[in-house]
């Protein structure tokens, strides 16, 4: 390797290393911290890297690495769950986006190639930072998680497609390039990829898997990557697109978990020196005398990608508030809008000035990102303070009356949120005769769960309208089984509010909101940490034969106190002296008789498990029935499943039995 670029990496992660730390600190993305680094490095910078061009060249494997990943993760099966937020969502965020900054941009007398490319760059938002703050904030699952992810991986899609069409934007005569040539390049890798996924790559990787070599199995995946990368290169189109269309073709293999797990590390290093690499292409120069500029385009670029993904988001039929959340958090410019900028500066398409601003807006962008995300549930609260239209507040879409009208109860359960724990919630509910109400802000679930004629309505809970269209003044229980923290918030106090009798039940998914959560009025907080904790706890009390009722005892003990036994690990904590491992030797087990066993047909006396091997047989399982307790007289059957206790080394010794055609004498070894 040469010296100089050794030198250069070795500068450039002990630099990170110290920024990254304390952005991590000051809750700052890394991407942000990468491409700081860059610039204090540059030559624009403290001028501490001599080989830009080597570290560039390094830095684009990050860029095939990073469109791997992206082509392995995407699936199909995946992608119909959200279908509409994906394909109407985000193209609509995208068209509209690149409709307002080609006419702005055309309006300022740009071309007509570079006003579209720059609507190119400013629709694309950061997949990374955005998913990363929604995973911290446990926010995934929310109508706001939900619908940034869906538009993102719109964005993610439509970027191969905005790389394929720069050189013509560009007016490149020298690109292979007519639609036609275009047409048969693109039915060309169609057909690579169809081929290559159903067939050649998933034989080759289980013949590579069979050897049980990690070794080979790493290096299989590099070669595919990069070789169908070079490929499309070749074709005259671009290494970042073979990388995706790899990713594709191992995709749908079982083989897609592993071969990501195996690639990530390299990825987030080379991703690393490519935010570096673009770091040491922004002019501090520039930076200092245009601010004021810099200030004012990403002001303006936040607003525009706020407005028109929140109106995006309004027409597919939210509310309001989700609407304002998930426009500003994805207001930002993204990190494949960077790799693009790429190949507009060799295609042409970017000057070098308008390159410069756009890398320092961008920039600005992210680095606003957390404290945008941070602000949104703020601002649309306020928002929803003001004479908002009530359609745009309750969200836009035509539902239908027997939707939206609801049965007027009394002294009922009100249930927020129709995900796994609520139709968990609502079926006990239904089971024990307590009528209930549900209210869910996804408009398909609502008509689809009220055609099966489930109690539940469309509307956003943080509004008080809506809680007292539930008559929740006269609700004895609400129970908030969301994954919004920042919502569960807003619920509670708005309905302790209204209703100061109401008993209020919430789910929460972290320890630290807790507090929080009684503060503003809920009498009981279920945190789903502990609750894990307990239930696996319960398991292991039943494992060491603990009895039931003790069991049960000790969890309505530590439900009762609030977790305390949980919430304090650093206090010492005496020992349940009622609490007896009373069989502490002793196992159920299971073991189930194959077809040539030596006991198929022999009855229980006949066999004399207990004398002879000190297992007792509580309980056979054929087929849909059980026998409890069963006689001596009883017959077993292949197939069967023997319930048995005894000591772990006797159930081991017994084992053999019920695989083995013959029995041995164990009885003369007694």
């Amino acid at each position: 390797m040469d010296g100089t670029l050794l030198n250069d990496l070795i500068i450039i992660f002990g630099l990170s290393i110290a920024i990254l730390f304390i952005f991590h600190k000051l809750r700052i993305p890394v991407i942000v911290g990468f491409l700081l680094t860059g610039v204090v490095a540059s030559p624009h910078g403290l001028g501490i890297i001599s080989g830009i061009q080597a570290v560039e060249n390094v830095a684009e494997i990050g860029i095939i690495f990073l469109l791997f990943t992206i082509g392995v993760e995407f699936s199909l099966k995946e992608l119909l769950n959200i279908k509409k937020l994906v394909l109407i969502g985000g193209s609509l965020q995208v068209l509209l986006t690149l409709a307002f900054v080609f006419f702005i941009a055309g309006y300022f007398g740009f071309s007509r190639g570079e006003a579209v490319f720059m609507g190119f760059l400013i629709s694309l938002s950061s997949t990374a930072i955005v998913l990363k703050l929604l995973q911290e904030r446990a926010e995934l699952d929310s109508p706001q998680g939900k619908s940034s992810l869906g538009i993102l991986i719109f964005q993610d899609i439509i970027v191969v497609a905005m790389i394929l069409a720069t050189p013509f934007l560009a007016g490149n005569g020298e690109f292979e390039g007519s639609f036609l040539t275009m047409a048969a390049k693109g039915f060309a890798i169609i057909l690579l990829v169809i081929i290559s996924s159903q067939w050649l790559v998933p034989k080759l990787l289980y013949q590579i898997a069979r050897t049980k070599s990690r070794e080979l199995f790493l290096f299989s995946i590099f070669f595919i990557c990069f070789s169908i990368a070079l490929l499309t290169e070749r074709f005259g189109l671009s290494l970042a697109l073979g990388a995706f269309l790899a990713g594709l073709i191992i995709s749908e293999s079982e083989y897609s978990h592993q071969a990501l797990g195996n690639i990530m590390p390299f990825r987030d290093i080379f991703m690393g020196l490519f935010f570096v690499s673009i770091g040491m292409l922004l002019d501090i120069n520039f930076l200092l005398l245009k601010p004021v500029l810099i200030i004012i385009v990403a002001l303006c670029v936040i607003l525009l990608k706020a407005v028109i993904t929140g109106f995006s988001i309004t027409l597919l039929g939210y509310p309001l508030r989700t609407a304002i959340i998930v426009g500003l958090s994805l207001a930002q410019v993204g990190e494949f809008s960077f790799i693009l900028s790429g190949f507009g500066i060799n295609q042409g398409v970017l000057s070098g000035d308008t390159y410069q601003l756009f890398l320092a807006v961008s920039i600005l962008t992210m680095a606003s990102t957390p404290l945008m995300i941070n602000a949104a549930p703020m601002l649309a609260g306020y928002v929803l303070r003001l004479p908002v239209p009530k359609k745009l507040v309750s969200g836009l879409y035509p539902m239908p009356e027997s939707v939206t009208k609801k049965t007027r109860l009394k002294d009922h359960l009100i249930i927020i949120g129709f995900g796994l724990n609520g139709r968990n919630v609502a079926r006990a509910a239904s089971v024990a005769g307590i009528p209930y109400t549900v209210i869910e802000m996804n408009p398909e679930t609502v008509r689809m769960e009220k055609s099966k004629g489930e109690n539940i309505y469309y509307g956003d809970a943080t509004s008080e309208p809506v809680l007292e269209d539930a008559n929740i003044k006269h609700a004895r229980v609400l129970v908030l089984t969301i994954a919004d923290p920042v919502a569960t918030r807003r619920i509670i106090s708005v309905s302790r509010k209204l209703t100061p009798k109401l008993h209020i039940i919430a789910r929460t998914r972290y320890v630290q909101e807790m507090e929080s959560l009684y503060n503003l009025g809920a009498n009981e907080v279920i945190p789903e940490e502990f609750e894990t904790s307990v239930e696996i706890f319960s398991r292991v009390l039943k494992k060491y034969l603990v009895p039931r009722d003790e069991i049960e005892k000790f969890v309505s003990e530590v439900q009762a106190d609030g977790y305390e036994m949980f919430r304090f690990l650093n206090k010492e904590l005496e020992p349940a002296k009622d609490f007896k491992l009373e069989l502490p030797d002793i196992e159920i087990d299971t073991l189930k008789v194959k077809e040539k066993s030596a006991i198929a047909g022999k009855t229980l006396a006949g066999m004399n498990m207990r004398r002879k091997y000190g297992v007792t047989v509580l309980a056979i399982r054929r087929g849909l029935h059980t026998l409890p307790n069963p006689d001596g007289d009883e017959t077993i059957h292949a197939g069967d499943t023997l319930i048995v206790l005894g000591l772990p080394d006797k159930i081991s010794l017994l084992e053999g039995l019920f695989f083995n055609e013959q029995e041995n004498d164990h009885e003369s070894n007694n």
